[in-house]
C-alpha cells in the first residue's frame, strides 16, 4: 500500500490525537510502575520477585478466584436457564432479582456479614444466637460470590436467547434425552457467553480489595494494600502490583486463546424457530425456592442488617460526615463520567468507522485500564505522578483521571452500540453539501450519539461512586466517600455508623441496576 493511501485511511486527527492520548495515558503509568520495582538492583529484585509469601499470595488468590467461578456457575446458570428456557411465571421479576445483587458491592455485603456475627451481631441481639463472624477463604468466597454471579447470569442468558432451537431438535429427532441434548448441544454453545462472564468475575476477584481485606483473607491485592499503607517497602508493593498484573494479562490471553475459532452462527438461511419453553411442572416450586434463597442472601439479609444497625442509632456527628460523603462522591464521579465519555466518543468512533490494526490496538489500551488491578493501576499513577507531574499527587484532578481511564471501557460500550446502529450515509450525504468532516459528524451523529453517551456517563457515575481501591490511594487527605466510610468503619466493628453511607451507596446502586435491566430488557425482550 502507497503512504498516500495509507494516509487517507486514517482516522481525523481530532479523532486520532485523543485514541493516541489514551492509549499512552494507560500504558505510561504502568511503565514507571516496572521502573519502581526495578529500583533495587539485580539480587534485592530477584529476592524480593521470588519469595515464599509471593506464592502463598498467589495461590490464595488463585484458590478464590477458582472458588468464585464455581460457586456463581451454580448460581447463575439457573437463574439464566429458568429465565430464558422454562415456562416459569414471573420471569421479568427473577431476572430483575438476579440483576440486583449488582446493587451491594462486594465490601458492603463483606460489611452485612460482618454485622450479622459476633457477640453484638443481629443474630445475637434479635435472636440470641452467638455465631462466630464470617472471615477468611469462606466468608470472602460468600460475599464475592453473591455480588458477581450476575455478571455470569446476564451472559448465559444472553448465550441461551441467541441459540438456535432447531440445533436441539435435530438432536433430539435422533434420539437424545433431554439431559443429553443439554449436555451435547446446549452446553458447548455457551462457551462465548461462559467465557466472557468467568473473565469479568475473574478480574474483579483478582483486583478486589475491599472484601477481602474486611474479611481478612491475604490475597495478592490485599497483600498490595497493607504493604502500601505500611508505607515499609515501596519497592515490593510494585513487584506485587506487577504479580497481579501479569496474573490480569493470563486469564485475558487464555480467554483469547479459548474463543479464537468457535463459530456458533447459524448455518442456513431463514428465519430462526421459536424457542420451546420447558414445562417444570412439579419442579417449579423447587426452581422458586432456589430463587427464594439467593435473594435472601444476597438482598433481603445484607440489606435488612443494614436497616437493623441503622435503628440501633446513630452519632449526630456521622450524619455531617454522610453529607461531605455524598458530596465527595458526586465531586469526583460526576467529572470522571463526562471524561470517559469524552475519551470513548473518539475511541469508539475509530474503532466502528476506521476499523484497523492500529484502531484495534487503541482500543484494547482503553479496555487495559479496566482489565488493569484497581490498587495496581492507583499505585502507578502514584509512581508516575511523583516521578513527572508532583504538583498533581493527591490532587482531586488525579483521581477523577484514574477514574476515567479504569471505567472506560464501561462508556465505550453505548457509544460503539450506538455507532454501530448509525450509518455513515448520513455524514457522507452532508459531506457532500460541502460541510466539513467535523462539522458533519457534529451535525449529523453525534445527536443519534446521544442516548449511549448518557448511558455511558451514567454507567461510569454510578460505578466510581462506589469505587474502594483507587478512591484509598489517590484520594487527597482528607477527602472521603461513601465507600471509604463503609469500609473504615466496618474495619473498626462500627455497624451502626456504617450503615447510612452503606445504604446510601445503596441507593446509587439501585440506580445503577435499573438502568442496567432496563437496557438488557429492552434488548432480549
Amino acid at each position: 500500500m502507497k503512504t498516500s493511501d495509507y494516509i487517507r485511511k486514517l482516522p481525523p486527527w481530532y479523532f486520532f490525537a485523543p485514541a493516541i492520548f489514551v492509549g499512552i495515558a494507560v500504558t505510561l503509568p504502568l511503565v514507571y510502575l516496572l521502573v519502581r520495582a526495578l529500583d533495587g538492583n539485580l539480587g534485592q529484585s530477584a529476592e524480593l520477585l521470588f519469595r515464599e509469601r509471593n506464592l502463598t499470595l498467589l495461590l490464595n488468590t488463585l484458590k478464590l478466584t477458582a472458588g468464585v467461578l464455581v460457586v456463581t456457575t451454580f448460581l447463575g446458570f439457573p437463574f439464566a436457564w429458568l429465565t430464558s428456557r422454562t415456562d416459569i411465571a414471573g420471569k421479568r421479576v427473577i431476572t430483575l432479582l438476579g440483576v440486583l445483587p449488582l446493587a451491594i458491592p462486594g465490601y458492603v455485603l463483606a460489611y452485612a456479614l460482618l454485622g450479622i456475627g459476633g457477640e453484638n451481631g443481629t443474630l445475637s441481639q434479635v435472636f440470641g444466637l452467638t455465631v462466630a463472624r464470617p472471615s477468611g477463604y469462606w466468608g470472602a468466597l460468600t460475599a464475592i460470590s453473591l455480588y458477581t454471579f450476575p455478571y455470569l447470569f446476564l451472559n448465559l442468558r444472553t448465550g441461551l436467547m441467541g441459540l438456535d432451537p432447531s440445533t436441539e431438535e435435530a438432536a433430539r429427532s435422533l434420539g437424545l434425552s433431554s439431559f443429553q441434548v443439554l449436555y451435547k448441544v446446549v452446553l458447548p454453545q455457551l462457551k462465548p457467553a461462559f467465557y466472557s462472564g468467568v473473565l469479568i468475575i475473574s478480574l474483579y476477584v483478582i483486583g478486589d480489595f475491599g472484601a477481602v481485606s474486611l474479611l481478612r483473607y491475604e490475597t495478592l491485592s490485599y497483600a498490595l494494600f497493607i504493604q502500601y499503607e505500611s508505607a515499609f517497602d515501596r519497592v515490593y508493593a510494585a513487584w506485587i502490583a506487577l504479580i497481579l498484573l501479569t496474573l490480569t494479562c493470563t486469564i485475558l490471553v487464555a480467554e483469547y486463546k479459548l474463543l479464537k475459532g468457535l463459530l456458533f452462527y447459524r448455518a442456513g438461511t431463514g428465519v430462526s424457530r421459536k424457542t420451546r419453553f420447558v414445562a417444570l411442572g412439579h419442579w417449579k416450586w423447587i426452581a422458586y425456592s432456589f430463587v427464594g434463597l439467593v435473594t435472601f442472601c444476597a438482598i433481603i439479609l445484607p440489606l435488612i442488617t443494614i436497616l437493623f444497625w441503622m435503628a440501633q442509632g446513630v452519632d449526630p456527628l456521622v450524619w455531617e460526615i454522610l453529607g461531605r460523603s455524598i458530596t465527595s462522591s458526586v465531586v469526583a464521579s460526576a467529572p470522571a463520567a463526562l471524561l470517559a465519555a469524552f475519551f470513548a466518543l473518539p475511541l469508539a468512533y475509530i474503532s466502528v468507522r476506521y476499523p484497523s490494526r492500529t484502531s484495534n490496538i487503541l482500543q484494547r489500551f482503553a479496555y487495559l485500564g479496566y482489565a488493569t488491578p484497581p490498587l495496581a493501576l492507583a499505585l502507578a499513577f502514584i509512581f508516575f505522578s511523583l516521578n513527572i507531574i508532583p504538583f498533581i499527587y493527591q490532587t482531586i484532578g488525579l483521581l477523577v483521571f484514574a477514574y476515567s481511564l479504569h471505567f472506560l471501557a464501561e462508556a465505550m460500550g453505548p457509544v460503539r452500540s450506538a455507532l454501530y446502529q448509525t450509518p455513515p450515509r448520513i455524514e457522507e450525504a452532508a459531506q457532500s453539501l460541502g460541510v466539513s468532516k467535523f462539522m458533519a459528524f457534529v451535525k449529523t451523529t453525534l445527536p443519534l450519539l446521544r442516548g449511549g453517551i448518557i448511558a455511558g456517563i451514567s454507567f461510569v457515575f454510578l460505578s466510581a461512586m462506589k469505587e474502594l481501591p483507587i478512591t484509598f490511594i489517590l484520594a487527597p487527605i482528607g477527602f472521603e466517600t461513601l465507600a471509604l466510610n463503609v469500609w473504615s468503619f466496618s474495619g473498626e466493628a462500627m455497624f451502626a455508623e456504617a450503615a447510612p453511607f452503606a445504604i446510601s451507596i445503596l441507593f446509587f446502586s439501585v440506580i445503577f441496576v435499573l438502568l442496567l435491566f432496563s437496557r438488557e430488557w429492552k434488548k432480549y425482550e
